[in-house]
């Protein structure tokens, strides 16, 4: 049994421990007043510090949620360790032995170091012996290592940075060193170094890279692992340490160790997607980038960066860049960070390479420079989420612009600084080519944007509920027309006038009928049916024919529309002495959807202008031609409303 450790060591413990130091392995601390410091809580989620620390007196204590102690205390409860564990913790570092009461010391044959210190030792003597394999030049095997490293621009110095090493391909190299040096087996299986199996403990690495994954502390807490060789068992590319009790993956950045400091004095923090991502960023300059370790970045990367960087909700802004590939799983990882946004006080940035490198291949193609050029250029999370968004909708069309705008109104909505909200209105509306009370409108109909553990329901945010289309409405694939759009009433209405009525109508106004110029898509199919139905001579016919030949031309989906469309009334007083309709009220028909399709291209044409004029990049030659046809539009709409009125 380990005796208990002596009461003036534990005293000396504390009073060499700087409570300041200590912290500041997990906290950014800064001065608020004489003798005090302030930093954003490690023990609960704030947007404004209120966790102080008292180097003088060795104290600290939260105002937000209560807890407080000494520098044993704070080690306690941030690191999870017990009273025991957190003196000898501090003891290593201070370099400093332990003396036991009774004779009696921390393990029996062991050093004065509790579990959790011989876990984290256990890592650090595996670090040196994978760096050292990888290094030594008479290990064939350790080559595939070093020609990878090589051919992404790391060399030696490199290697010794980052600890990156080799796991030898032996079935036990790792382990017969590790009980060499006076592990246990349940200390190697519990670190995750070692497993298991038939015929005693196997390397859990074997044959591949290896990256150290240090705590903010420095301490080495697990390994990633990338595969090498083709006949390597393990089909995964990359491998992690499975969780530990000094690792949880959702808890660890890799590369924050080395980058802390730079994100403290810079207060900005860059987040890369891979350990040599991480490495060409340091190497670049970009000393604040960091990854995660096999698992998405989640609410604790966030916490654990807001402590470091002091994203202070009364401070100035601080700013995180996140760097995606430019394909969809990238883009798909964006939209799921922009989603956790609200969760920052700073300003979120993407940086995408144009030819979608990553920063290892860019620093390879273009250099340092390219890099740090690439993050300096990031655009805000709230650009890219939008541009993202409305990339997938035609722009050239009313539809179009109008789904783009449902889609990216809730984005707007969930701006969290309220008075850019109008500024931003207008700049997404230019985009767009739309009004900015129209987009004004949109968002606040719309509200914010779902969290991601929220599921929407299947419509999307923002979006009206459609009702299912009845009999003669359209049919299974078209949407039914709605009724209570004046433009498609009109269409429904000469729909019904050409089915019942054709001989009123002259061949050269049913063929400048094309669909395009209708609305409904259900409507279009059934001008479709017409037009075929005409070209084959079929006006001429009885009625009945007519209508038949209608319905067998147009689609089967829309059949029984016509049906009904040759059956129902039309809304107008008909002429007692011909018992046809109003001759003005049928030119009015045609002519009203011919000018609400003009309208519709004028519109068209008008969104266009602003996105090119909206566009610093815009061909000038191209703003010209644009105009010039708008004007073709608006004199030709001028002339179809001119001739109704002679």
């Amino acid at each position: 049994m380990p005796g208990r450790i002596r009461a003036d060591d534990i005293t000396s413990v504390k009073e060499r421990s700087s409570i300041e130091d200590v912290v500041r392995d997990h906290v950014t601390l800064r001065p608020a007043g004489v003798g005090s410091l302030k930093g954003l809580c490690p023990f609960h989620d704030e947007k404004t510090p209120s966790f102080t620390v008292r180097p003088t007196v060795g104290t600290y204590h939260c105002f937000g949620c209560g807890e407080g102690g000494d520098v044993l205390d704070f080690v306690q409860k941030v690191e999870h360790l017990s009273f025991t564990e957190s003196v000898e913790r501090l003891a290593a570092k201070l370099g400093m032995e332990l003396r036991y009461e009774e004779g009696g010391g921390p393990r029996e044959g062991g050093t004065s170091l509790g579990k959790r210190s011989r876990l984290v030792e256990a890592h650090r003597v595996a670090e040196e012996f994978y760096t050292a394999a990888l290094l030594d030049r008479t290990r064939g095997d350790a080559r595939v290592g070093r020609d990878f490293l090589r051919e992404r621009g790391f060399g030696s110095a490199a290697v010794e940075r980052f600890g990156v090493g080799f796991a030898p391909a032996d079935g036990d190299a790792l382990t017969r060193h590790l009980r060499e040096r006076g592990f246990t087996e349940d200390e190697l299986t519990t670190a995750g170094l070692s497993g298991r199996g038939s015929r005693g403990l196997y390397d859990r690495f074997r044959g591949r890279l290896m990256w150290p994954i240090r705590d903010t502390t420095g301490d080495t807490v697990g390994f990633g692992a990338r595969r090498l060789f083709d006949g390597d068992r393990i089909a995964a590319k990359y491998l992690n340490t499975s969780e530990t009790p000094i690792y949880k993956k959702s808890s660890v950045l890799y590369g924050l160790d080395l980058a802390k400091k730079a994100i403290a004095a810079d207060r900005r923090a860059v987040v890369v997607e891979g350990y040599t991502d991480v490495m060409a960023a340091h190497l670049s300059g970009v000393e604040g980038a960091v990854a995660t370790c096999g698992t998405a970045f989640g609410v604790d990367h966030i916490k654990m960066l807001r402590r470091i960087m002091r994203d202070e909700a009364d401070h100035a802004p601080a700013r995180v860049v996140f760097t995606f590939d430019g394909d969809a799983a990238g883009q798909k990882a964006a939209m799921k960070a922009f989603g956790e946004d609200q969760r920052w006080a700073a300003q979120s940035f993407v940086a995408v390479a144009p030819d979608g490198m990553d920063p290892c291949d860019l620093r390879l193609a273009k250099g340092d420079a390219a890099v740090a050029a690439l993050v300096d250029a990031a655009v805000p999370m709230f650009e890219f989420a939008v541009r993202t968004t409305i990339a997938r909708f035609d722009l050239d069309t009313a539809e179009g612009r109008v789904q783009a705008m449902k889609s990216v109104a809730p984005i707007v909505g969930s701006i969290r600084d309220t008075s850019l909200r109008p500024e931003y209105i207008r700049t997404v509306s230019g985009w767009l080519g739309v009004e900015v009370e129209q987009m004004a409108t949109e968002v606040k109909k719309a509200g914010r944007l779902a969290p991601p553990d929220e599921t929407p329901d299947r419509r999307g945010v923002g979006t009206d509920e459609v009702p299912e289309p009845g009999p003669g409405e359209g049919g299974p694939g078209l949407p039914p027309p709605d009724l209570r759009d004046p433009v498609v009433a009109a269409e429904r209405q000469l729909l019904q006038a050409l089915l019942q009525y054709p001989g009123q109508f002259p061949d050269a106004v049913v063929e400048a009928l094309e669909p395009e110029v209708l609305t409904a898509p259900a409507h279009r199919a059934v001008l479709d049916g017409v037009r075929i139905a005409a070209a084959r001579g079929h006006r001429v016919g009885s009625a009945a024919a007519w209508v038949a030949a209608v319905g067998e031309a147009a689609p089967v989906t829309v059949r029984s529309l016509v049906s009904e469309l040759s059956v129902a009334p039309l809304p107008v007083r008909f002429d007692s002495s011909t018992g046809l309709p109003p001759r003005r009220y049928l030119d009015s028909l045609v002519v009203g959807v011919r000018d609400a399709h003009l309208g519709r291209r004028i519109a068209d044409a008008m969104s266009t202008l602003r996105r090119i004029q909206n566009d610093p990049a815009s061909d000038q030659s191209s703003l010209r031609e644009r105009t010039t046809a708008l004007h073709a539009l608006e004199l030709e709409r001028v002339r179809l409303r001119e001739g109704v009125g002679s």
